[in-house]
């Protein structure tokens, strides 16, 4: 900056203040010289203390002590305290008056029952070293100061504050009973006092003539505890220095003013330590000038044609007037201006961002240099308006699309000069478009299994493209027949055996529900939310024997699978016998080998019905023997060895019954070979017996007993009991 006297020497980077007009400016600095600010001193100068601490007050209006009665406000509630000082012990916000002072500001003081507290002074100005304390009830170590969360350095004195509203803690491990305890403080926000106001300018006279002189004066205040601080000026007209920057004196004096002088003026205050700079608003000079006259309005883009979003400027421009000129922008049909500037100028621009279809109308401006308000001709502006978001949605004639229904896609925009072009999407790939200039669209098809996916749609009328949300469409496939299988997959099956049931239709939108029945009766039901088959665990038993099946259903129609036949063989079923022939088969493990047991039972097989009940065979029948339960390997990887059972036959007479128990033996041969045959698994469990409960014979029916012997494999199963037997017993 230079130092020459001259009225604009150096151009400043300053950002643009407001404008404020001179006579508010005299009327606020009247009032506020009316009475000076009273103002609260600290002692201890900590505003966090600890509980049962004491501090004092001092109420003051200047350096030197106050005169007269004091007047002290607690939360808002006046105190019955006169004094000068007052001692205080409660949290709470405190202010004092003077006879001479007006209302000082808040302080508040906290007395914390916390074990760790951050203590900053009260009585802090801008640019001041502020001294942190973190201090804990008991012995600390390791403290750690914080701003705005953030670790500062272990510096406990702040440089240079400012009122930026930051706010500070502290951290440290304090002393306990046994171990060091990290304890937080909480957060402080030093209240931080303006060193001095910013400043106000005055021009004397408010209003000049052209070729006057003006004083202007950069006026502010520094409060008694920093009355010695030093003050420096530069004052402004527009964004240029007037006069010498930076000078002790709050004035400067202009010789002559002109019309061209009739700008906005303003200053800064600095301190010279520490460094804070301040600046008041605008204020604008006038003088006497000439009137505005040919006031025009301008319209880009041009023709007043713009698309909504665009931003619209609108010029206003006078052909005559001098010094400052206002200009304001007005929209018919609206009271409220819609903008203004004043400015030393012949023209000023103003911009309307992002227009909206409520900004189309006829425009007009108006200029003014204190001469009254000229206006412009009326210009019209139209707008033409891009698409909305369209709004997709799909209709079917029923709640679930089905395949083969025709369902229709609706797209609308509910804004956008027409006309509109509509397409419509499945999975991005398009299906059709149509154009209306006006409503919606409509596109109808008829539903495959192919169709289920993602459904949108665009709308474009050439101002820009707007794609709809995704909406979902799910095609529902009715089931197919599903396939029924066993695991393992055996003709027959051993009772007491869990086996595993198998549905699972290869079409058909999920979830699914699996019935499965025997002898079309259910068994249960599984549920396949995802799709697939389901399967159910039956644990057999004797009466199972008989036709399997399943059915599957989707809420579209229930399909059943083909029957399946499942022959189950059965155990025998008294525990008496078993613990009978497990005593036997007791007595002949101590004999040494389990061989010689298979050749006894072997042996025991082709006795004849007399010997075998003269030897101790048991005289009941099977059906009071309680079933044992049995778990089988049915691994369903294992191949099933093609090779029939061997039977043998036996036949036991109970006694003086009408019935004999015919004893049926069946062995299998498999292949020695494979170390996983069935063969393997055979050797491992009793060979198979059913004992047939049939009529007593007599020499005459043994063609009728050998029929009842071939009879079906279903009335078998209904009409004769599985008995395990003495090799059973034998063997385990």
């Amino acid at each position: 900056m230079g130092n020459k006297p001259s009225f604009g020497e150096t151009d400043l980077p300053c950002p643009q203040p407001r404008q404020f007009p001179m006579l508010l400016w005299l009327l606020l600095l009247l009032i506020l010289r009316v009475t000076p600010k009273a103002f609260l001193l600290l002692n201890p100068p900590w505003s966090t203390n600890f509980h049962k601490d004491e501090v004092t007050l001092t109420c003051r209006d200047s350096l030197s002590p106050a005169q007269g009665d004091i007047y002290w406000y607690y939360n808002e509630n006046l105190l019955n305290k006169k004094s000068e000082e007052i001692q205080i012990h409660k949290t709470g916000y405190y202010k004092c008056k003077t006879q001479r002072s007006s209302l000082s500001d808040p302080v508040h003081v906290d007395f914390s029952f916390d074990k760790l507290i951050l203590q900053a002074p009260h009585s802090v100005f801008e640019g001041d070293e502020v001294v942190l304390r973190c201090q804990a009830r008991e012995e600390a170590k390791e403290k750690r100061f914080y701003r705005n969360e953030i670790q500062i350095q272990s510096n406990f004195t702040l440089q240079s504050v400012s009122m930026n509203n930051d706010k500070y803690h502290c951290t440290a491990l304090v002393k306990g009973f046994w171990t060091w305890n990290k304890e937080i403080s909480k957060h402080l926000t030093i209240q931080v006092q303006e060193l001095f106001s910013p400043p106000m300018l005055i021009a004397s006279p408010s209003s000049p003539t052209e070729g006057s002189p003006v004083t202007l004066k950069c006026e502010t205040w520094l409060p008694p505890q920093r009355s010695h601080i030093q003050l420096q000026f530069c004052f402004f007209r527009e964004d240029k220095a007037l006069g010498k920057c930076w000078s002790s004196s709050p004035e400067l004096k202009l010789p002559t003013v002109w019309s061209e002088d009739a700008e906005s003026y303003w200053c800064q205050a600095e301190s010279v330590t520490p460094s804070i700079r301040k600046r008041s608003l605008r204020s604008q000079l006038y003088v006497q000038r000439i009137p505005v006259s040919d006031v025009t309005l301008e319209i880009q883009p041009p023709e007043g044609q713009l698309t909504e979003g665009e931003n619209l400027l609108l010029i206003c421009s006078v052909a005559k007037g001098t010094g400052t000129i206002t200009f304001s922008w007005h929209r018919e049909g609206t009271v409220r201006s819609l903008g203004r500037k004043t400015q030393r100028s012949l023209s000023a621009v103003l911009q309307i961002l992002t227009v909206k279809e409520s900004d189309a109308g006829r425009y007009y401006c108006a200029a003014d240099n204190i001469h009254g308000p000229i206006l412009s001709k009326l210009i019209r502006v139209t707008l033409r308006i891009p698409v909305s978001r369209p709004v997709f949605t799909l209709t079917s004639p029923r709640m679930q699309a089905m395949v083969g229904d025709v369902v229709e896609l609706h797209c609308e925009s509910q804004r956008g000069s027409p006309p509109i072009l509509y397409r419509f999407y499945h999975e991005n790939v398009t299906l059709g478009s149509s154009s209306v200039p006006s409503g919606r669209a409509v596109f109808k098809f008829s539903l495959t299994a192919e169709h289920s996916g993602n459904y949108s749609c665009e709308a474009d009328n050439s101002l820009g493209v707007q794609r709809s949300d995704r909406v979902i469409l799910s095609v529902t496939v009715p089931v197919s027949h599903p396939l029924f299988t066993f695991s393992p997959a055996v003709p027959q099956a051993v009772e007491g055996d869990v086996l595993e049931l198998r549905c699972e239709a290869q079409r058909g939108s999920p979830p699914i529900l699996y019935w499965f029945y025997y002898k079309n009766v259910t068994l249960g039901s599984r549920e396949a939310p995802f799709g697939g088959g389901a399967s159910f665990n039956l644990t057999l038993m004797a009466e199972h024997s008989g036709n399997f099946s399943c059915g599957a259903d989707n809420g579209l129609g229930v399909q059943h699978s083909e029957m399946v036949i499942l022959s189950i063989i059965g155990p025998p079923s008294n525990k008496t016998t078993l613990i009978t022939e497990g005593v036997t088969a007791g007595l002949l493990s101590i004999l040494g080998l389990a061989v010689t047991a298979a050749l006894v039972c072997h042996f025991r097989t082709q006795r004849n019905s007399e010997r075998l009940s003269t030897t101790g065979t048991p005289s009941y029948s099977p059906r009071e023997f309680k079933e044992p339960s049995r778990t089988s390997n049915t691994n369903p990887q294992e191949p099933l060895d093609p090779v029939e059972p061997q039977p043998v036959y036996n036949n036991v007479n109970p006694g003086d019954s009408d019935l004999v128990y015919s004893e049926i033996w069946s062995t299998q041969h498999t292949n020695e070979n494979s170390a996983n045959s069935p063969r393997k698994h055979w050797e491992d469990k009793e060979p198979t017996v059913i004992y047939s409960d049939l009529k007593k014979a007599y020499p005459d029916d043994s063609t009728e007993q050998a029929s009842i012997v071939d009879s079906d494999l279903e009335d078998a199963v209904e009409n004769y009991e599985n008995v395990p037997c003495i090799l059973s017993a034998l063997d385990r």
